[in-house]
């Protein structure tokens, strides 16, 4: 099975209503998939995580050397990827487009041997997972209380049993928003907070210090994550779980964080991490560190799909019968190319997301949709 035709689908969609995190503001959505063909008929999909078009102009530059290869070579592949394009950046953007090659490489093994993905990574723990509500972003233009408010709402309307909240505009409205948003779900759901690292540490120590009677499950990137110094002050007040991870690509950047003892929670993402090969080593340094893996996952249905197959090889940690399941993130903020972009969209059923058990990912991916969000320029 070789490889024979690499093409990136740069996918956008103007939103009518723009939102914020504390740094970054969207009116567009864009999102990069890769497609890997090869010579028997077959073709795989991935997806990279962070800005679309960088990412699709370095997996141009790596399909050179990945045309004529065996799709079946994913190690090999990988670590030529890496070592060809190491003096380029060891993380970043270089890794967010080896990610989308690899979760390709490997949806396309699947459905070479017939298997769902999670089957070749090794088996899988479960067939479903309980999922959380990822929204709570400032939406321009609008109260921030009210509209956070109703947001929440159709997130419990939808039988989700966790919801997590972006924070970082401000102590005072981040503490008002934490307060309402808790009134509103009760005590039984529940609830994270992410700072899109926001807050320097002394601003995140206000927050964990105003926050901790809400029954916070975690606080994500309270602080930019270069600050591992910071992370580990914040955690050592042992009041809020600290997480963080989504942009400490690979292996070496993961261990960098854990040897510093940053987080209670490391939260890899797939398609920015290394793929589903680097997601998977990370388990072992998560069980030597005695972390908690929850992955993170931002994208259209393809990112889901290939979080979810990590999520059904998470080992039980600690293995006993209560142990509990990593909860999946499941972005519920504006993102048409999420609802559409699969002949068969995942959604959630009773607070939980099947994990797909067809052959690869267990997808397919609905061609007109792809056209109809294809960047046109």
């Amino acid at each position: 099975m070789r490889i024979t035709a690499i093409k990136t689908h740069l996918l956008e969609h103007p939103l009518e209503q723009p939102f914020e995190s504390s740094a970054m503001r969207f009116d567009v959505r864009r999102h990069l998939l890769v497609e890997i063909r090869c010579d028997n008929g077959l073709v795989g999909w991935g997806e990279c995580l962070g800005n679309a078009q960088i990412n699709a102009g370095i997996v141009a530059a790596m399909t050179p050397l990945l045309l004529g290869r065996s799709a079946l070579d994913i190690e090999p592949i990988w670590l030529e990827l890496y070592n060809q394009f190491r003096d380029q950046g060891q993380r970043g953007a270089t890794i967010n487009a080896i990610s989308g090659i690899d979760i390709a490489l490997w949806d396309l093994s699947g459905k070479y041997y017939q298997v769902p993905v999670s089957q070749l990574m090794g088996g899988a723990f479960r067939t479903s997972v309980p999922a959380y509500a990822t929204g709570g972003f400032r939406q321009v233009g609008q109260d921030r209380i009210s509209s956070l408010k109703r947001e929440v709402q159709g997130f419990v309307d939808a039988g989700f049993g966790a919801i997590k909240i972006k924070i970082g505009f401000g102590i005072a409205l981040d503490i008002e928003s934490i307060a309402a948003v808790r009134e509103l779900i009760g005590p039984d759901i529940k609830l994270m907070i992410d700072a899109n690292h926001g807050y320097d540490a002394v601003a995140a120590s206000r927050i964990i210090q105003l926050a901790q009677g809400y029954g916070i499950d975690w606080f994500e990137e309270p602080v930019v994550p270069e600050a591992l110094s910071s992370y580990r002050r914040l955690r050592s007040l042992n009041s809020i779980p600290i997480a963080g991870g989504e942009t400490w690509h690979t292996r070496w950047g993961i261990a960098e964080a854990l040897r510093e003892e940053a987080v209670d929670i490391l939260q890899p993402d797939v398609a920015g991490v290394g793929g589903l090969s680097e997601a998977r080593r990370l388990l072992t340094l998560c069980d030597i560190y005695g972390v908690r893996c929850v992955p993170h996952i931002w994208g259209t249905d393809v990112a889901l799909a290939a979080g979810l197959h990590f999520h059904a090889i998470l080992p039980p940690a600690p293995p006993a019968f209560e142990a509990e399941c990593a909860l999946l993130e499941f972005d519920q903020s504006s993102n048409p190319m999420r609802d559409c972009l699969l002949v068969n969209p995942i959604r959630l059923e009773s607070g939980r997301v099947r994990i797909p058990d067809g052959p690869g990912l267990g997808i397919e991916i609905n061609l007109d949709a792809l056209e109809r969000f294809s960047a046109k320029s």
